[in-house]
């Protein structure tokens, strides 16, 4: 039973730290990376639909990417996507191929980036602490329900603890390699 709460949280926890690593992959560096365009769909068809399944997304070189549509019609929408995207970033068409270059940093945008890091990175651990706490009322409830002694609900909450701990480590490892990646000259 303690088991199942704690693999409960784990798989939670996990998800949070998948999603803190999506979030990251979408905030742009000065090098050209697939996953920028993730949270970008087009209209395809009548569905909204995310670029990397109406074209490959290739990396160029260090700075640029390079996207073909497998339709020669979606060249253009997936062009105005782009341009609508919060990215900044401003797409060059030639032919059916659009190549994204990408704009170097400056040390004003570094930093303001930096500061969205940090902001995503703590609403993980907030969602990690939340997942601690649910975890731990899961334990007091079955105390409560006399389900488990006083003995195993204490070493429930340590083995959550523990858990905790971990994930928030893993958090803030990540926060520091996008930092570290971000103030990359």
């Amino acid at each position: 039973m303690i088991d199942d709460i704690r693999d409960d949280a784990k798989e939670r926890m996990d998800r949070t730290l998948e999603f803190l690593e999506s979030t990251f992959a979408r905030i742009r560096t000065g090098r050209a990376h697939p996953g920028i365009l993730n949270g970008i769909t087009v209209s395809y068809y009548g569905n909204d639909t995310p670029i990397n399944q109406v074209a490959s997304v290739i990396v160029e070189d260090a700075r640029t990417l390079l996207i073909t549509p497998w339709e020669k019609f979606m060249t253009g929408v997936i062009e105005k996507a782009i341009l609508k995207s919060d990215l900044g970033l401003n797409p060059a068409t030639a032919s059916e191929n659009i190549r994204l270059p990408m704009p170097p940093l400056t040390e004003e945008n570094r930093r303001e980036l930096t500061r969205v890091a940090r902001s995503e990175a703590e609403h993980a651990r907030v969602a990690i602490r939340n997942i601690r706490r649910d975890a731990n009322n899961d334990l007091k409830e079955f105390l409560k329900e006399k389900e488990i002694t006083e003995d195993d609900e204490r070493r429930g909450h340590e083995l959550v603890q523990k858990l905790t701990d971990v994930q928030i480590r893993q958090v803030d490892a990540m926060l520091k390699a996008k930092e570290s990646d971000l103030m990359e000259i």
